[in-house]
């Protein structure tokens, strides 16, 4: 039998320290990523309708602007907020919309709806009185990007085997070799060992015949995401880069590298130094707005500061949509920017969106002499696949 009455013997006493930090926070973060979790309807799209008004270059949801302008001319409207934003806000289909704006009940119905949403985002503590975004509002957009891209990764199987390399028109393709003792098992070339087992007529995969992927070793790494935010990415191809910039960053620091992110238009709006911090990241590119011209040098040259001193693997993603607009000569900047770049140490990559040959001609001269890779791609590809197949290249 234990006796509970007589004294505990301490053996060693140890400095107990307080730690700093925001328990409220966390602890609403934790509450709202519980709700996400749990697909409660009215959090997702809480979430969503904040998400899109981002993505749409809206920082603010004024439900009186909104049906003025729905009321005014429906055209413009649907081009200022969308159609997703419009059926978020007032629970209608926007072809319904269109065809009803007209009728003067419809309108008092509309404009009680659109009113209704605002008042529930101010409830929750989403929105203030004005429209404008709270924290609490950003912090759960984000956490619903967060899951929405997470889902995907998980049911595309992204941390498989890297294939459909054809999409390069720059670099070459990473090598094979046997597969040996503390390789790792996510590096096995899935399609070159079943080759080789068929080759040897083997009735089953043995162990000598797997072949891993032979990779530079390259140390730690630090990569930044430049993400285009001009006004030509306004809509669902920003928000495909955004959770594009999710997956790279959720990938990039599990395997203990450090990830920074630009956001670039007409200047560079937002920036972040290479971190481990996830959440820092999600919230930074949750936020990421559509303006105007896109500026290009700018960002290479803020990329030069933005990276840490010291031996490393510094590499540049450039994701975007247009040539570069802002400047004299805009293009001779940006290659002037890319040869700075390398010359510090800095390797650069451009995914490149539904480029005419102009701008596919002056992406290739960036990647070329930022001794990186160019990916053309089209406004339905999936853009994560892209970056996290760039991401293993590095």
């Amino acid at each position: 039998m234990v006796a509970f009455d007589s004294p505990a013997a301490v053996e060693k006493l140890e400095r107990i320290e307080e730690a700093d930090g925001k328990l409220s926070s966390q602890d609403e973060e934790r509450k709202l990523m519980h709700s996400v979790l749990e697909n409660d309807k009215a959090s997702l799209d809480a979430g969503k309708l904040i998400n899109e008004s981002f993505n749409r270059g809206l920082s603010s949801f004024t439900p009186d602007m909104m049906f003025a302008q729905m009321v005014k001319n429906y055209s413009i409207a649907k081009q200022i907020y969308g159609e997703t934003l419009i059926k978020l806000a007032s629970g209608y289909n926007p072809d319904y919309i269109r065809k009803n704006i007209g009728i003067p009940e419809f309108r008092k119905e509309l404009r009680q709806r659109i009113a209704q949403t605002h008042q529930e985002l101010e409830h929750q503590g989403l929105v203030t009185g004005e429209g404008n975004f709270s924290e609490q509002g950003v912090t759960l957009a984000s956490l619903v990007l967060y899951t929405e891209e997470l889902d995907h990764l998980i049911s595309h199987g992204l941390a498989g085997e890297k294939a459909n390399k054809e999409k390069f028109l720059y670099g070459a393709r990473e090598g094979v070799k046997d597969f040996r003792k503390g390789d790792r098992y996510r590096d096995i070339a899935l399609r070159k060992s079943l080759k080789k087992a068929i080759r040897r007529s083997h009735r089953t995969l043995a162990p000598e015949d797997l072949q891993s992927f032979e990779k530079e070793s390259r140390g730690k790494a630090c990569i930044i995401y430049a993400l285009d935010a001009s006004g030509s990415m306004k809509g669902k191809k920003l928000e495909a880069c955004k959770k594009a910039g999710i997956a790279l960053a959720y990938k990039a620091i599990s395997e203990k590298d450090n990830v920074g992110l630009m956001v670039f238009g007409s200047d560079v709006k937002e920036t972040v130094e290479p971190t481990q911090d996830f959440m820092r990241l999600l919230l930074a590119i949750t936020k990421a707005k559509a303006s105007r011209e896109t500026d290009i040098a700018a960002t290479l040259q803020k990329a030069i500061e933005l990276f840490p001193s010291g031996e490393m693997t510094k590499h540049l993603i450039l994701i975007t949509d247009a040539l570069p607009t802002k400047g004299a000569e805009p293009e001779k900047l940006t290659l002037e920017g890319a040869s700075k770049a390398r010359n510090a140490g800095i390797t650069v990559s451009v995914i490149g969106i539904s480029l005419d040959e102009r701008g596919k001609e002056l992406a290739q001269k960036v990647s070329t002499i930022g001794n990186g890779r160019l990916w053309v791609v089209g406004e339905s590809d999936n853009y994560d696949q892209i970056v996290l197949q760039e991401y293993h290249a590095i």
